[in-house]
């Protein structure tokens, strides 16, 4: 049975995260277990997720606007002392971790797409491949 879906596609903020990740070397997304997925095509491994959740005290804690990310150990723990970020659930284990976003129009929203692209490269670049991270370096994107 499939995951019904836990976005809108017309989210400003996955709009905008959209933008970011399919600019990177053959990026591509999927819905995955209800949620965007953002991962190297044709079969490359996932470098973000749009949407998280947590289990807190036995209860499921949904986190909809956030970005899920695989980073280095000393990145993940810098992240992680962050006060919006957060060990998502299944994947935390594996090295990801969610930061929220800030809501369309909050402050912080514009401010905060910097920060969400170093860790969108970050992340491709632990999974992408080294061959796609050479194209990266040399400046190779792709226009949207």
């Amino acid at each position: 049975m499939a995951h019904p879906p836990m976005f809108d596609d017309d989210d400003p903020a996955l709009l905008r995260l959209r933008t970011l990740a399919l600019a990177l070397p053959d990026a591509a997304t999927k819905v995955s277990h209800g949620r965007p997925a953002f991962f190297a095509a044709p079969r490359g491994k996932v470098f973000a997720y749009y949407g998280g959740s947590r289990r807190v005290d036995g209860a499921w804690v949904q986190h909809p606007r956030c970005v899920v990310v695989l980073l280095e150990p000393g990145e993940r723990e810098a992240v992680l002392g962050d006060p919006r970020a957060f060990v998502p659930a299944y994947l935390g284990p594996s090295g990801w971790v969610g930061l929220d976003l800030a809501a369309p129009g909050s402050p912080g929203w514009e401010e905060q797409w910097a920060e969400v692209a170093e860790l969108v490269d970050a992340s491709y670049r632990r999974t992408a491949g080294p061959r796609r991270v050479a194209r990266l370096d040399a400046g190779e994107r792709h226009e949207g």
